[in-house]
């Protein structure tokens, strides 16, 4: 008995960790994909390329990889950064790339009526999109986001990599000590699903809510 809540504590503890870590990466996560998403489709061709050079970076790397570089390659360059914060970089970071395709998508995915109405109301270039196309183009995003939000979830298990204690990392630890190799792993992969249901679900209530901006659609040429 004493065993078994020892492990379920651990494992809890790996669950929290887990909970943290991807409720601040999916935050820099998002921040990065409407800046990206935005930048996308600035009027400089600099600005556009530049950030291009990083959604592409990111999208075409091993989140691994991107792990490791900063975890091990930075120091040599002087910056030095523990593990839950590069940890949190590396995923907001790269999820922040697959995102901002979305928010990119999205915001082409606006009706161009919409940006006559608002030009012909005199509004300005960030004006226009904060108070017009922005809100219609979240309710196209959201349903998308959801699965970049679910897979950031499950890329949390990367971080184990450089040591962090998460779920993944805790439960092959235990499973090294006990050799309960089922039961561990399958109290995971309930941990896991329960978590993405629970993205899932707030994701779904979160796009009845901002359905009544869903204006009409069409697709523009890029």
């Amino acid at each position: 008995m004493n065993k078994f809540l020892e492990s379920a504590t651990l494992l809890a503890g790996g669950a929290l960790v887990t909970v943290e870590l991807f409720l601040l990466s999916a935050i820099l996560a998002i921040a990065m994909s409407v800046i990206a998403g935005l930048l996308r489709l600035a009027p400089s061709r600099i600005v556009r390329v530049a950030t291009a050079c990083y959604v592409e970076v990111f999208r075409g790397t091993s989140l691994v990889v991107q792990l490791f570089w900063l975890y091990f390659a930075l120091p040599t360059l002087g910056i030095s950064l523990e593990a839950f914060p590069v940890a949190i970089l590396a995923l907001g970071l790269c999820f922040g790339a697959y995102g901002s395709e979305v928010v990119r998508g999205a915001i082409r995915g606006v009706s161009s009526g919409q940006y006559e109405a608002a030009t012909a109301l005199n509004m300005g270039r960030w004006v226009r999109m904060r108070s017009v196309v922005f809100p219609q183009a979240l309710a196209l995003l959201l349903p998308p986001y959801t699965n970049i939000l679910v897979q950031l979830l499950k890329s949390t298990a990367a971080a184990s990599f450089i040591t962090i204690p998460e779920l993944a990392f805790r439960a092959t630890s235990l499973n090294q000590v006990t050799f309960a190799t089922v039961p561990i792993f399958a109290s995971v992969l309930i941990v896991y699903f329960l978590i993405s249901l629970a993205i899932s679900q707030s994701m779904r209530i979160l796009e009845r809510r901002t359905g009544k901006w869903r204006g009409p659609v069409v697709v523009r040429a890029t």
